[in-house]
């Protein structure tokens, strides 16, 4: 995917929460024309007012135990992108596999659908044929994988990655020291991370180098995207904190190291989480966003008379003297699901030059 749009180039990602046969947490005056109808209503509104390059969905897609056919529900969560035309990808959360898919056959599908940028995860080259791939085996979960933003066309990083799309599986549930727990992130998808992130480092250019475009040389900045918080945020250590914070943080007793690994490799300037419905708030730790969207879908639980809410983020590249650049500036807002599409807690997430690269 390339971002290119006359004076500034833009990436919008809104992140919807799941969808099934059912509704929840309404007024009783929404109650008698409330139906999940309302959340394919929300998304096409937000794609209308909006128009984003693309649209990442962050988990929880399905209300499995409530679905009775995944395939089924699964084209009605995505179809008013696919319907868009829009490129969009997406990870698992704890609920997606309830239904008549397991995680690997979800992620299968989901990559196959149409305008689908998603995969089942990383692929690396057949050392028995160069010219075919294979998916890599030692690594934990599914829909692990990376998506590379290229440079403004005709500029000299057209064929350079401008910003990587880090997603990653959260994994569901798990029992640790015979207690019940949300899954984590592990330490294959960590390694293959940090590898994925170094390899990033000192792109070459295209065509003549300027005084503006070789300044760019360094690791592009990056953007992730899981479904189950990380504990540094149940810990509540931020910086700065912009949104709401209305419900306990659920996440793994397990700390498997996110937080530093992040932190350690230096690309990762936002990251952006489901699971906890009524939270939409962001948090700095340590120079890194970690931004939940806001419950999106109306069959998931939320807060009668608070509205369902969708995060959009913009990627603004910078204008060198003679050519675009690299990303400068990346944004983010929420919209609301009330009459106006109200849009609220505009912030800055990054900026080079302000924060360190």
């Amino acid at each position: 995917m390339s971002l290119s749009k006359n004076t500034q180039s833009s990436l919008s990602v809104s992140t919807p929460m799941a969808l099934s046969r059912f509704f929840r947490d309404v007024l009783d005056s929404e109650f008698d024309h409330c139906s999940d109808v309302n959340s394919t209503r929300f998304l096409k509104r937000m794609i209308e007012a909006e128009k984003p390059d693309f649209v990442a969905f962050t988990g929880d897609n399905i209300f499995g135990t409530s679905t009775v056919d995944a395939a089924e529900s699964l084209f009605g969560v995505f179809g008013p992108a696919i319907e868009s035309r829009l490129p969009w990808a997406a990870v698992l959360g704890n609920h997606d596999q309830e239904s008549t898919m397991n995680r690997e056959e979800l992620m299968s599908f989901i990559s196959l659908m149409d305008y689908s940028l998603s995969q089942t995860n990383p692929s690396v080259k057949d050392t028995s044929d160069p010219t075919k791939r294979r998916l890599v085996q030692d690594i934990d979960g599914f829909g692990n994988y990376n998506l590379r933003i290229w440079g403004a066309p005709g500029s000299h990083l057209a064929n350079s990655s401008v910003l990587n799309l880090y997603f990653l599986d959260s994994g569901d549930r798990a029992i640790v020291d015979g207690v019940r727990t949300y899954g984590w992130i592990k330490e294959s998808q960590l390694r293959w991370l940090r590898t994925l992130s170094q390899g990033c480092q000192g792109q070459d250019l295209d065509g003549d180098q300027s005084a503006d475009v070789s300044s760019l040389l360094v690791k592009p900045p990056a953007l992730a995207f899981f479904h189950i918080p990380i504990p540094e945020i149940r810990q509540r250590s931020f910086k700065e904190i912009i949104g709401q914070y209305q419900e306990y943080v659920a996440c793994s007793s397990v700390n498997s190291g996110v937080w530093q690994t992040l932190v350690s490799m230096g690309d990762v300037k936002a990251v952006f989480i489901g699971h906890d419905h009524n939270n939409d708030f962001c948090g700095n730790l340590d120079g890194i966003w970690f931004c939940y969207g806001g419950g999106f879908g109306y069959h998931g639980y939320g807060k009668a008379g608070c509205p369902r809410r969708a995060r959009v983020i913009l990627a603004e590249l910078g204008k060198g003297g003679k050519a675009w650049m690299g990303v400068q500036r990346i944004r983010t807002w929420k919209r609301l699901d009330d009459e106006e599409l109200s849009k609220i807690d505009e912030h800055v997430l990054w900026t080079r030059g302000l924060q360190d690269d």
